[in-house]
Formats: structure tokens, C-alpha cells, sequence
């Protein structure tokens, strides 16, 4: 049950100096260093035909898997992805909840990122530094990730590290959301046009749509960790299990207390990892259910995502009425349910030092940032979404290339901390972050949807929530303890969520929506955090950076050099191999002596 490493990944241990060579003939010298593995994967982004739904229609899958392949891994792992973009349409992949430690460069967004053109490969370079838990990957640009693309990152404790639950006998990824027979570039024509989203044709997990998906592999008796991840567009979901508890563990890399639950309620976004133990009679299979949230039920009745939990003695199929969800009409149970999720201030993460070493609530607040959305508007001719009535518009150069060459009018630093009393517009605006300042962010939704929002590079602190207009007096009901640090946070129609963070982090982050109609619309805004010192651990600029926009004089002959196709990238490769196996062979025998 374990995930296995997929047959495309090769490992590189630097731990001897024949090693240490090998790594350096394999890798550019700027990422090589010696101690820390380094996993290598090897993926072409294309369309494949499939009919989650029953009917044919095209996804986005990674090397012919939809959802993609696992990305599994230790804490400080270095990860190399070769990704050939087999599309027909420029493609990045974001790795959310990644923080990217001092690289954000490798972020596959477009404020740092040009886009791999069609039929161009690029390779991302990062170390899952500091970090543990669970995550998943998706493409950034253009709707796409609702035509797939996505697949689950695992972040494994290093063996140093205790893990504060016994080792499960199993490991299982479940990818749920909203899905739609239309393609994606149908449904963002749709929201360019102001049409809202539809109800959606299915729910779908792993793939499939209802009673489709089948695992097959839990015994009697054992206990598996779910790792439930809400890729979906807009649509939150709540999660549950036929007769069996969902003990709560780890949420997007940090240990929770650990409670059971019913069901959970999974916003847009969002990852949660569940202990189930198989503890009911096997006399017939159970149903695993997604259903929606916080919509109409009588114009949703068949967006229900459902599979089958099947025991390895299982006697009969599963049986009876799918289990009831939350009570529709009580606003406040999601609420409350988010509240209750806490962290495990006393076990350790990515750091022997328990997660509640850091003192959240005892350092000053530097900066405050109330950020209001609104539902979409029409601005200068388009149907466009804002936060504090600005529509971010993307400029053509990536904002960190504009920082790097001193590109001027590119950006600006003036992104305001409170809604301003002046008509909304499109602009190019930042938010001016104090490094290693501690700032506060206040979410408030005055549209009539949940909305999920994600900052890229961090993981912010939830210190409260509630219905109404913040204020001032709202911190009064802060948790300044054990708030569960987390990159995604739901806020409710009418109510607010405020999160702390510490910005230590050097680079340009994305600050988004994860609705995905919101965000195509404009509801993101970029977080600058400029170190003022000079810090050499901070990555330079990629040596095989794809430049765009005012900087694309810069690209030169990259075009041919980065350009695959598969007889030439086989030569070089075996050219590369040939030469790796020669110097192993050399350091076998002097090692032999």
C-alpha cells in the first residue's frame, strides 16, 4: 500500500565522492549539493482521451496518468521535473503548499515564471526544505486545471523525526472535485463572457466519476492514511466515509490535534490527511462520498462524487442510502469545524523543535492588510473580480524577471491595505512585504459564495474567523496559541478569516483565489519580500530561465536549445549516461584498492 517511487524517478545519494561526481556530470553545479538526495522525474503534459463522466472528452494527463503521478518525498529532498509540454496552449505547474525556500523562481506562476511554450520542455529545480505533509501539483495558466493536470505531492518526515501516530499500513491519495463535460477552454470563454458556472456534470475521485472508483487494496483490521485533496474549480465539498471515523491528523504540512470527525468539510484548495481504521463487519463494501456545500441541493441532486470503500473479505456490495451530509441550513457548522482544526503544538514537523516552539502570538503585528473581494464586475469593457477594487492585471514579463533586470514600470508597490472609496480598475499592483516583518491579513468575502485563498511560499497561521464585518475588536476572539498553520484558508459568504504570517521568505509570491473563476478573473495580488541584505542562500536566476514580455530579446538561441524533440534529447542523454557510467566504473576501482 505504500506509494511506490514511479519508474520514471531515479535517486541520487551524494553521500560518497564518486557520488558527489556522478551528481555534478547529472545536475547544473549551482544545484548540487552534497548530503541531501535528489529525485528526478521525467514528464510529458498532454491531452488524453477519457470519459470520467461516461462520455468521451479530452483531460490533461502526465504521462498518459489522469490525475497525474505522485511526487514522493523526504523532507529536504532536492526534486528535478523535466516537463515536456505536449499541449497546444503555453502550460506551467504550481506546486501548492511547496514553499520554495528563497527560490521562487521555480513557483510555475506567471508573476515569476514565462510559460513553457507548446512543444518545449523546462525543468524545475526546488528542495522541499523545512517541510513535511501533503500537497498537490496542478497547472497555473489558462482554466487548465479543470481539464486535470493534477497529482498529489507527498512530503515524507526524515527517519530523525517522529511522526506522532503509528506508521499506517497503507498510504491512499484521494483527488475529489467539481467536474464538467466542457472543455476548459469552453468554460473560460464562458467566464470571459460573464456567465456564471453551471452546476457541474459530476464530482468525480481519482478521476471517476460516481461508483467508478474502486479501491481494493484495505484489509480488516488495518489503518490507512487518506491524503484528501479538493482540486476541484469552485465547488467546496464535504467528505465522509460509510460507518467509520476520519481521525484527523496533518493538514497541508502541519500535525493537527487528533479528533475524529464524521465528515469533513474540504474547501477549494485544501488538503487533509485522515487515519481510517478498517473496524466495520466485511460483510459488504461502504461508500466513500464527496458532496457539495453551500449551494441549492435541489439544483445539485446529482453532483455527488461516490466510491467504494471495498474490504479485502468483503461478503456484498455496499448498501443502503449514501451517509447524510451536515445539515444544509446551519450556516455555522462549517464554521465551527474549521475552528476546531488545531494544531499539535507539541509534536514535531520538518524540526525536532515541536510545532508549537514558535510563539505566534507574542511577536508584534508589523504590517495589517484588510483584503476584500467582490462578486465580478464590469470594468473598462470585462467582467473582471477584484480585492481591495483592484483587478490584478498580468503584465507581459514576469515580475521577478522585471526585479532581476531593473525593468522599470513593469509593477508597482502601492497595493492598498484596506478597500479604497474609488471605482475599481485593472492594475499592476504589489504588496510592499516587510521582511521578516509579521503581518496580518484579514480575508473578507462580501461575495455570496465560500472562497478559498492560498499565499505561494508561506504557510500562514488561522487565528479567527466569523460571520459579519471585521474590526478591530475582532481580535479579541484570535486563537493566539494553537491556530493550525496552513497556505489555504476558506472564508465564508458574509464573514471574514484572518491569518498571521512571517515573511522571512525573500522572493515574489502569489497571493490568489483558488476558485478558479475568480482567480481567472483577476482576484490575485503578488507579495514582494525583498531581503535588504545580501543573502547568499537566495537562487539566482535559473540557467535555463525562458524569458517573455520586454525581456524576450534576452532568449537568443534558447529557442533551439530547450526545443525537444526525441531523437535529439535520447543522444544527449545517453551521451550524459554513457559518460556517468565511465566514472563510476573509474571510482569502483580506485574504491576497490
Amino acid at each position: 500500500m505504500h506509494t511506490p517511487a514511479p519508474p520514471n524517478r531515479r535517486c541520487c545519494f551524494t553521500s560518497s565522492v564518486c557520488g558527489l561526481f556522478l551528481c555534478l556530470l547529472l545536475l547544473p553545479p549551482r544545484i548540487c549539493f552534497a548530503g541531501d538526495p535528489y529525485v528526478f522525474y521525467d514528464w510529458t503534459v498532454s491531452y488524453l482521451t477519457a470519459s470520467p463522466l461516461g462520455q468521451k472528452q479530452q483531460v490533461i494527463g502526465i504521462n498518459g496518468q489522469f490525475p497525474g503521478p505522485i511526487l514522493n518525498v523526504t523532507t529536504n529532498w532536492n526534486v528535478v521535473v523535466n516537463v515536456k509540454n505536449h499541449l497546444d496552449e503555453p502550460l506551467l505547474l504550481t506546486w501548492n503548499g511547496i514553499q520554495q525556500r528563497k527560490n521562487s523562481w521555480q513557483d510555475g506562476v506567471l508573476g515569476t515564471n514565462c510559460p513553457i511554450p507548446a512543444g518545449w520542455n523546462w525543468t524545475y529545480q526546488f528542495q522541499v526544505k523545512d517541510q513535511i505533509g501533503s500537497f498537490f501539483y496542478f497547472p497555473s495558466l489558462s482554466f487548465q486545471r479543470a481539464a486535470g493536470g493534477y497529482g498529489g505531492i507527498i512530503v515524507n518526515n526524515r527517519e530523525v523525526i517522529a511522526v506522532p501516530f503509528g506508521l499506517p499500513d497503507g498510504d491512499i491519495n484521494l483527488f475529489v472535485g467539481d467536474w464538467y463535460t466542457k472543455s476548459h477552454k469552453d468554460l473560460r470563454e464562458d467566464i470571459e463572457d460573464g456567465k456564471n458556472l453551471q452546476v457541474p456534470d459530476g464530482i468525480l475521485m481519482n478521476g471517476f466519476g460516481p461508483y467508478r472508483y474502486d479501491e481494493a487494496l484495505v484489509q480488516d483490521g488495518k489503518t490507512y492514511r487518506f491524503r484528501v485533496h479538493n482540486v476541484g474549480i469552485s465547488t467546496s465539498l464535504n467528505f465522509r466515509i460509510q460507518n467509520h471515523n476520519l481521525l484527523l491528523v496533518e493538514t497541508e504540512g502541519s500535525y493537527t490535534v487528533q479528533q475524529n470527525y464524521t465528515n469533513m468539510d474540504i474547501h477549494v484548495g485544501q488538503s487533509y490527511s485522515f487515519l481510517v481504521t478498517m473496524d466495520q463487519n466485511a460483510s459488504s463494501d461502504y461508500y466513500i462520498v464527496a458532496s457539495p456545500r453551500d449551494v441549492n441541493l435541489s439544483t445539485w441532486n446529482k453532483a455527488s462524487g461516490v466510491a467504494i470503500l471495498h474490504y479485502s473479505n468483503s461478503q456484498g456490495p455496499a448498501s443502503g442510502p449514501l451517509p447524510d451530509p451536515p445539515n444544509a441550513y446551519d450556516t455555522f457548522f462549517s464554521m465551527n469545524q474549521a475552528r476546531s482544526i488545531r494544531s499539535n503544538v507539541s509534536a514535531g514537523a520538518a524540526r525536532p523543535n515541536p510545532q508549537g516552539s514558535f510563539k505566534y502570538g507574542e511577536i508584534t503585528v508589523t504590517d495589517v492588510y484588510v483584503i476584500t473581494n467582490r462578486p465580478a464586475e464590469m470594468i473598462n469593457g470585462k467582467w473582471l473580480t477584484t480585492l481591495n477594487g483592484i483587478s490584478y492585471l498580468q503584465p507581459s514579463t514576469p515580475l521577478k524577471l522585471a526585479h532581476e533586470y531593473s525593468v522599470p514600470g513593469v509593477y508597482k508597490l502601492d497595493f492598498p491595505n484596506k478597500m479604497m472609496n474609488r471605482p475599481s480598475k485593472m492594475d499592476t499592483s504589489l504588496i510592499n512585504g516587510t521582511f521578516k516583518g509579521f503581518t496580518e491579513i484579514i480575508f473578507q468575502n462580501n461575495d455570496t459564495t465560500v472562497q478559498s485563498y492560498h499565499m505561494d511560499g508561506y504557510a500562514f497561521f488561522v487565528v479567527g474567523m466569523d460571520y459579519g464585518v471585521w474590526t478591530e475588536n475582532s481580535r479579541g476572539t484570535y486563537n493566539k496559541w494553537d491556530g493550525v498553520a496552513r497556505s489555504t484558508i476558506q472564508v465564508f459568504p458574509g464573514a471574514w478569516t484572518a491569518v498571521l504570517v512571517y515573511l522571512d521568505n525573500a522572493g515574489i509570491w502569489n497571493l490568489r483565489a483558488q476558485n478558479l473563476d475568480s482567480w481567472y478573473l483577476g482576484q490575485e495580488v503578488y507579495v514582494s519580500v525583498v531581503n535588504p541584505e545580501v543573502d547568499k542562500g537566495e537562487y539566482g536566476l535559473p540557467d535555463n530561465t525562458i524569458y517573455c514580455g520586454l525581456l524576450s530579446p534576452l532568449q537568443k538561441d534558447q529557442a533551439q536549445r530547450y526545443k525537444f524533440s526525441a531523437a535529439s534529447s535520447v543522444s544527449r542523454e545517453s551521451k550524459r549516461i554513457l559518460v556517468a557510467l565511465i566514472l563510476v566504473a573509474v571510482c569502483g576501482m580506485f574504491l576497490s584498492r
